[in-house]
């Protein structure tokens, strides 16, 4: 029962490792890789050698490293989401605040652009609104822009994904014991201390396991959604790693160069993976492995 899943893992997250080798070449698309200059470790030598790049590098990690931790600022939002939507007595407004918030997950980025434009756009509701209410004489460019940027992009983030998060939260809140809640209401608790001592402290191993497996995930911000929402006003601030190695790979064609940037963010995440499960494993027990 096991072997299409190890077969589904080995064909996509093993095999592709055989691309790493054209980090060792100076390939050239249309080209058989092995008629292409073997250079070995010249492309990480310019990771850091070449001024221009290194710039180009420390400037992308920036932004990478930026909107990550103002990703783990929020981390917190999905599980707090479900501790309330779960205290609702209502099952029917339940599954409809429910099923709003997880369809986002399932739209692209591309159309998650057109929905933000229709409404944070220069000529969207907010813009329109505000200034009938006369809270402001012009527009604010609020996708346009090269302010808050990082701020922007994690809120649109959490728009999207903040129903799919907290499904796992709504899996662990209905897997606890329900003699913890009986024998706290005999004691006098309340709906909030409930929360606060019982529902809350169950949901933090569950958290920390999922944030252990999103350090494993620190540098991979992924391309849509920066793809589709970048322009020339916010380039500086919105091109993450995943998006500086499309653009240098399939952009500007430096394909090698590309991968051995793509083989460093692997390293590196492997190494902050292992180094937060060990952490966590020795300060709370807790771990993945």
């Amino acid at each position: 029962m096991a072997l299409p899943g190890i077969l589904v893992i080995l064909l996509f997250y093993y095999l592709p490792l055989w691309g790493w080798s054209f980090a060792f070449f100076q390939y050239k698309p249309g080209k058989s890789l092995f008629d292409s200059n073997f250079v070995g470790w010249q492309n990480f030598q310019e990771l850091f050698g070449n001024k221009v790049m290194r710039a180009n590098l420390f400037r992308v990690l920036r932004n990478t490293f930026a909107i990550h931790l103002l990703g783990y600022v929020f981390s917190p939002l999905p599980m707090l989401f479900a501790v309330l939507l779960s205290e609702m007595k209502s099952n029917k407004f339940k599954k409809v605040v429910q099923t709003v918030t997880t369809l986002p997950n399932f739209i692209g980025w591309v159309i998650m652009l057109s929905l933000a434009m229709g409404i944070f756009g220069y000529n969207g509701v907010l813009n329109n609104a505000l200034i009938g209410m006369g809270w402001i004489s012009e527009p604010v460019n609020i996708l346009n822009s090269d302010k808050h940027v990082w701020l922007t992009q994690v809120l649109l983030q959490q728009w999207k994904g903040l129903g799919w998060s907290a499904i796992i939260y709504f899996a662990a809140i209905s897997g606890i014991d329900q003699e913890l809640y009986e024998a706290a209401q005999v004691d006098g608790a309340g709906r909030w201390q409930k929360i606060r001592y019982i529902t809350i402290p169950q949901l933090i191993p569950t958290f920390f396991v999922l944030l252990i497996m999103s350090i494993g995930n620190f540098l991979n911000n992924g391309v849509d959604q920066f793809l589709a929402f970048g322009n020339s006003l916010n380039k500086e601030y919105i091109e993450v790693l995943d998006l500086y190695v499309y653009n240098l790979g399939i952009g500007n064609g430096q394909i090698s160069y590309s991968v051995a940037v793509g083989v460093m963010k692997s390293i590196v995440a492997l190494v902050l993976f292992s180094m937060a499960n060990y952490t966590s494993k020795k300060v709370r027990g807790t771990s993945v492995f």
